[in-house]
């Protein structure tokens, strides 16, 4: 409580009590009155070099340290677990209740980093979910981007975590879908299910449910951005090899796109894209860039079968792996991405994502000579998987 005490009032206004946080610390000399914007932070100590170390210590500093959680020390889903079932224990305790109320949760990390924390909030299956903020920290942020909180990796000091803090009080409450992955192989001959190297998101089970077959691996796991086969690496490659030696061949490459409807976060409905040829596909490195849209479905099953290719390139949510495929006439790998529920995420005023609740559901884009050189840049970073305004959900799917 004596830090309590110290702190300004600004800072007071997240500070949660230990005794909410666990059943063994002593409610005695509580605030007065409940905090405004009582926060949970998760920070991947080992994300943006130095960076989540040292925002740790800050967050510390201006909060009880028992709220701010190193992702490298303490599991979040058991830290998230102890912390409702000691709210469930003080459900008659006006003071906490309001706490849950108003939860909220920030995360500083990469895009597996913040799709860890939404899916144990989804499994959770809380009736007042906390909405999650997200901290660009490290590479491939994605996630934080797509709801405007930018790329670049944030400030460590007291002022810039003040400032995300007047960000997270001001930011609007969106849902988001959440899409559950299957994934099913014949075991190898030799060795286990272990020597395959797979992203965080994807785990492997044994034989779990009636529908696991005998002799197959089975690996579950999600996402919430995006799903890619097969050429990202490529494309990647060709496209920064061409444009140093073709830089002319570079310009302009979005002309005459007529109004797309935005795709939509929260409507239970996955986009599917596809490329004509691996040249098609670099058109996702340029401002606006995206490729053929095919359908939109809440469930989609790919089936792969023996071909010339040993092994395909996947990617979750940024994670990639090296799957292997089929070497024998009779074996299949089975990948199949079904609808899995929701998710409240905070967005700023510079939200890119839209939702299906917006009174506002068209946007135009234009060749890109009307951006300036800032949204160019990010526009460049960002892969707009859009929606056309005339898909059908397909009836087979």
């Amino acid at each position: 409580m004596e830090k309590y005490e110290k702190l300004s009032d600004f800072h007071k206004k997240f500070y949660i009590p230990s005794y909410v946080l666990s059943p063994e610390a002593d409610p005695v000399a509580m605030p007065r009155t409940p905090p405004e914007n009582p926060i949970l932070v998760f920070i991947n100590s080992k994300s943006g070099g130095q960076l989540g170390g040292q925002l740790i210590l800050t967050y510390r500093t201006i909060l009880n340290d028992k709220q701010v959680f190193d992702l490298g020390v303490e599991s979040p889903d058991q830290v998230l677990r102890r912390i409702y079932l000691n709210l469930e224990r003080l459900k008659d305790d006006a003071f906490a209740c309001k706490i849950q109320e108003k939860l909220k949760i920030i995360v500083a990390g990469g895009d597996g980093t913040a799709g860890w924390i939404l899916g144990i909030v989804c499994d959770l299956k809380l009736s007042n979910p906390p909405p999650i903020a997200t901290i660009p920290l490290g590479t491939g942020n994605n996630l934080p981007f797509a709801f405007g909180w930018g790329k670049k990796n944030p400030g460590t000091d007291k002022s810039s975590v003040e400032s995300f803090f007047n960000q997270v009080i001001k930011a609007k409450e969106m849902k988001i879908d959440n899409w559950y992955t299957l994934m099913r192989m014949k075991a190898p001959k030799k060795g286990s299910c272990e020597s395959i190297e797979l992203p965080p998101s994807l785990h492997s089970y044994h034989n779990v449910s009636p529908s696991d077959q005998e002799g197959y691996l089975t690996f579950r796991g999600g996402f919430w951005n995006y799903f890619s086969l097969g050429m990202d690496a490529q494309v990647s490659y060709e496209f920064h090899s061409q444009r140093k030696l073709h830089p002319e061949n570079f310009k302009n490459q979005m002309v005459n796109q007529r109004s797309q409807t935005p795709p939509f976060v929260d409507d239970g409905l996955i986009e599917i894209v596809g490329f004509r040829n691996a040249w098609h596909g670099l058109v996702l490195l340029t401002p606006n860039g995206h490729g053929t849209r095919l359908a939109q479905a809440n469930r989609i099953r790919f089936e792969f079968k023996k071909g010339a290719a040993r092994h395909a390139y996947m990617r979750m949510d940024g994670e990639p792996w090296k799957q292997p495929l089929p070497l024998d006439d009779d074996e299949t790998v089975m990948l199949e991405i079904s609808h899995h529920g929701q998710v409240n995420i905070l967005a700023t005023d510079n939200c890119k994502s839209k939702s299906m609740h917006e009174s506002s559901s068209t946007t135009r884009f234009s060749d890109g000579n009307d951006h300036d050189s800032s949204e160019a840049q990010g526009e460049e970073e960002f892969r707009k998987f859009g929606a056309a305004d005339s898909f059908k959900h397909p009836k087979d799917l």
